[in-house]
């Protein structure tokens, strides 16, 4: 699929650089974290610190077409678009003011949501009637302060331009390369002011800015979605075609349910169940049979992968353990 002139006239809009506020350094101390802030939080950091160089392997660009990228793209673009709009209408001028921010810092973060809706409509032009739909998210935007949106958007901005990088390998096509640089140099920038100008740090921590497997942001995302119209994005690192499939896609909480996992390999066997949400992840272990339990506080849309094993802290599972695509149930 080839970019059209008009979606190429696109392209410049994106490019647009707002104009950077004065440098402010806050004094106050942090707002007390919310347990669904901390949980965010301590997601993106996972993210943040897990990142290592994308594979260059013929294995990843197995059955992966740029349509895909583009989709994967949108499928964060769309999680962004989503977060700003719910922040931004829940803080006014006056909560920014209260926090002791200028009014040039709403102004810029006003900026950046339109930015991410333009980012939104191009990936949606280009993919044309296939374009993914936005998912419903759970970002906890209720019990944020002005400064802990902050703090978030930071975290957020600067997963967004690992995740640009760690799947710009798998891009094709030159128009598509040259379109996605366009919207990843716009989420730096992004990053930069808002690390600089709202959170008064660096603007520009390293040298290098290093990827993130597509595997791992979709995983990550998973716990601030509630449930998605469509599909997930293809998850080239993961060997798709080796899975998980349970016995039950609409068991209850509670439920016996078998899951058959083909394994990666043959050296690694699946120990558990990693079961996400909009609620974080639950675990449960894996008989010798493919036997497991579905636990108890699950409901709704919850996305299942087999792993090797589990964080010491039952936290999110680490990309080294995953061992299958995503499997989707319906608990109730």
């Amino acid at each position: 699929m080839a970019l059209t002139a008009r979606h190429s006239s696109t392209v410049p809009s994106l490019l647009r650089r707002f104009s950077t506020p004065p440098l402010v350094h806050s004094s106050r101390p942090p707002a007390p974290l919310s347990p669904m802030l901390k949980k965010i939080l301590l997601l993106a950091f996972a993210a943040v610190t897990s990142v290592r160089s994308a594979p260059a392997t013929p294995r990843g660009l197995i059955g992966v077409k740029d349509s895909d990228v583009l989709q994967y793209a949108l499928f964060l673009e769309h999680l962004e678009n989503a977060f700003y709009r719910g922040a931004l209408a829940q803080f006014d001028e006056a909560a920014f003011a209260a926090a002791g921010h200028p009014p040039n810092i709403r102004e810029g973060f006003v900026e950046i949501g339109q930015h991410e809706a333009a980012h939104v409509n191009f990936l949606s032009d280009a993919l044309g009637g296939q374009a993914r739909q936005p998912c419903d998210y759970n970002f906890g935007i209720p019990s944020l302060s002005v400064d802990t949106f902050i703090f978030l958007s930071r975290t957020l901005e600067s997963i967004g331009d690992s995740a640009y990088i760690g799947a710009a390998y798998l891009i094709k096509s030159p128009s598509y390369l040259t379109s996605a640089a366009g919207i990843l140099s716009v989420e730096a920038r992004h990053q930069a002011w808002v690390a600089a100008s709202a959170a008064g740090s660096k603007p520009f921590p390293q040298a290098i800015d290093q990827p993130l497997l597509t595997s791992e942001v979709v995983v990550q995302a998973l716990a601030l979605i509630t449930s998605c119209p469509d599909p997930l994005p293809v998850l080239p690192d993961l060997i798709n075609e080796l899975g998980l499939t349970l016995s039950d896609h609409s068991p209850a909480p509670g439920a016996s349910v078998v899951a058959h996992v083909t394994p990666a390999n043959g050296t690694r066997t699946a120990h558990y169940v990693a079961w996400l949400n909009g609620s974080g992840v639950e675990y449960s272990e894996l008989g010798r049979n493919g036997e497991t339990t579905v636990p108890q506080g699950l409901n709704g849309t919850v996305y299942a992968i087999a792993v090797s094993s589990k964080p010491e802290d039952a936290g999110m599972p680490s990309v080294a353990s995953l061992l299958s695509g995503v499997a989707v149930a319906n608990v109730s």
